[in-house]
């Protein structure tokens, strides 16, 4: 890999670990020491959970006019400054305020992150995006380990924690990608061919269709810390059983990659059929919830969820990558993270209204026809692609 995309994942992971000391504490933040009602925090929640949907749809689009330094300086530096001002202003009503800020910044930086790995590293494929998966999600593992630490001491340390990483991240990003060029004109020739006005039509419904698969997927991933959270305490499933479950999310996508990586260069080079298989295994994570009433019933679906996310969740990006006409790969890559981001903030509300009204049971059914919408996408959204781009920006190669 490049020296920059290096840079590029070190910061990501740094960046990822400040993150994670504060968002899973969020509600607990707002419900104990802001003494608000549960609700309010799930409001707090949904309100950054859109504030990042939008940050998202302006990174792509700053990324396709600033270029990938100046559109990650801009959210990075937006959500420091949102994050200091937290060390001095964590009460009502700046908090929340705040906290949404970060959000949008936060939002910013994700797709700008995307954009420029593939910009920096257009032949490594899915590889350039696998490799900021897995940074990202060491991140997560040891942020959310040290911010419950750090919580128990003090929450004002988990803000200047935070504000730490936010500035560590902002000078490896400066000194180290001040002067990256990205690539460009690779695809320029290409772009001549099919990026047309009706080819761009084309392709943006491709991309389209992929996200709606996406979105439902998203939507179902997330009841793991919403619903089925709540479902495992009602099978007698203590907390600590539950966290185990992520921890065991977290161990597997940092072991099990050089497996991976074997099993998808010999079997699913086209990122098609990887997707697809991705979807599938989807499904039967669910069959087996539906099924489960043992903590190891948890344990095997929770193995089976994360192949399959380890296998879909580096590949959408690698597809809209591959999609994005000349000039849009940034928003391409925005529109892909704002995809996910409202399958995270409508998941947690659609999955407890059907949890209320029918129980566990029907949700997990609707869960398995989601994800099984999520499984066709991924035959349906090539299909009007031209053939030249269809084969030629489909195949990707492991090592």
């Amino acid at each position: 890999m490049p020296r920059a995309l290096w840079i590029l994942i070190i910061g990501m992971a740094i960046y990822v670990t400040g993150a994670s000391f504060l968002w899973p504490l969020n509600a607990i933040y707002v419900h104990e020491q802001l003494d608000k009602p549960l609700s309010v925090a799930g409001l707090v929640l949904m309100l950054n959970s859109a504030a990042t949907m939008i940050g998202n749809l302006l990174g792509g689009f700053l990324f396709d006019r600033l270029g990938g330094f100046r559109s990650l300086m801009v959210g990075a530096l937006l959500a420091l400054a949102a994050v200091i001002s937290l060390i001095f202003f964590h009460g009502w009503p700046h908090y929340p305020i705040l906290l949404a800020v970060i959000g949008f910044g936060v939002g910013i930086v994700f797709p700008v992150a995307n954009a420029y790995a593939g910009a920096i590293w257009p032949q490594g494929g899915r590889r350039a995006f696998n490799a900021l998966y897995v940074a990202q999600n060491i991140g997560v593992a040891i942020g959310s380990a040290l911010g419950g630490w750090i919580a128990s001491y003090s929450f004002d340390s988990i803000f200047i924690a935070n504000a730490f990483m936010y500035i560590l991240f902002v000078f490896i990003a400066y000194f180290g990608l001040k002067h990256v060029h990205m690539e460009k004109g690779r695809k320029q020739e290409e772009g001549k061919t099919v990026a047309t006005n009706a080819g761009n039509r084309i392709v943006w419904n491709a991309l389209i269709i992929l996200c709606i698969g996406y979105f439902l997927c998203w939507l179902s991933y997330v009841q793991w810390s919403t619903t089925i959270a709540a479902y495992t305490q009602e099978l007698n499933i203590s907390l600590k059983q539950y966290s185990f479950l992520w921890t065991v999310n977290g161990a597997l996508i940092v072991l099990a990659q050089p497996l991976l990586s074997a099993a998808v260069h010999r079997w699913l080079r086209q990122v098609k059929r990887q997707m697809a298989v991705g979807f599938a295994i989807f499904v039967g994570s669910f069959f087996i919830l539906l099924q489960a009433t043992s903590f190891f019933d948890f344990i095997a679906a929770m193995v089976v969820l994360t192949i399959a996310e380890m296998l879909v969740w580096p590949a959408i990006p690698t597809v809209a990558s591959r999609l994005a006409p000349e000039g849009k790969e940034g928003f391409y890559q925005g529109f892909v993270n704002s995809t996910a981001t409202a399958g995270r903030m409508i998941g947690p509300v659609l999955g407890g209204f059907i949890v209320d009204t029918a129980g566990m049971k029907p949700l997990f059914v609707a869960l398995i026809i989601f994800s099984s919408i999520s499984f066709v996408t991924a035959f349906l959204y090539d299909r009007k692609l031209p053939k030249g781009k269809n084969e030629k920006k489909q195949t990707v190669t492991i090592v």
